[in-house]
C-alpha cells in the first residue's frame, strides 16, 4: 500500500490531512488575532482622545462649587 501525502509544508516536509486542517485553522486564528489587534488599537486611540471620566467629574465639581458654594462646599 502506497503512503500518500495531503500536502507539503513550507520547508518541503510532508503533511498529513490532519496537519493541513490544523494549519488552516491556525492561519485563520492568526488572521482573527491580527484583526482584533487592529481594532483594539483603534479603540485605544479613540479612548485616549477623550478625557477620563474622573477628570470630567472633577471639572464639573469645581464648577458646582464655584456656582453654588453653599451646597457643594463639602464635596
Amino acid at each position: 500500500m502506497a503512503k500518500g501525502t495531503a500536502s507539503k509544508s513550507s520547508s518541503g516536509a510532508s503533511m498529513s490531512k490532519y496537519d493541513v486542517e490544523v494549519e488552516a485553522r491556525l492561519q485563520k486564528a492568526e488572521e482573527y488575532i491580527q484583526i482584533l489587534s487592529q481594532q483594539v488599537a483603534e479603540l485605544q486611540d479613540h479612548v485616549n482622545g477623550h478625557e477620563v471620566p474622573s477628570v470630567k467629574l472633577d471639572k464639573l465639581t469645581e464648577v458646582f462649587k464655584r456656582e453654588w458654594p453653599g451646597k457643594f462646599a463639602d464635596v
